[in-house]
């Protein structure tokens, strides 16, 4: 599978992006979204935020069988903190719908 310098990597960008998303939400959007959605943006780069040290903690183990974990936790924060990133920034509820994916894939992960 995949090794540890992968997920360390990636735990590196995910964690990186979701720092650089939320100052963006709180610097450029507060203006912009109204209460609801700053909210739900904001949710979403607090689960973005979280799962991003979870998946380093995650890599920094040699157990093979976190990998899957991982691959998991990964796929949450694509469906469940970027769904809620495009829902709230532009209003389309389809992407609402895409979330509980995300949330099922945290889930699978723990």
């Amino acid at each position: 599978m995949l090794d540890k310098k992968f997920w360390i990597i990636i735990s590196a960008v995910s964690g990186f992006s979701a720092v650089a998303i939320g100052a963006f939400g709180a610097h450029g959007l507060k203006e912009k979204l109204t209460t609801e959605m700053l909210e739900v943006y904001k949710t979403g780069v607090l689960y973005h935020l979280i799962h991003s040290g979870v998946l380093l903690c995650l890599a920094l183990t040699d157990k093979i069988k976190t990998q899957l974990a991982s691959v998991f936790f990964l796929l949450g924060i694509i469906l469940f903190s970027f769904s809620l990133y495009i829902y709230s920034t532009s209003g389309v509820k389809f992407f609402a719908m895409i979330t509980p994916f995300g949330g099922v894939s945290f889930l699978v992960g723990w």
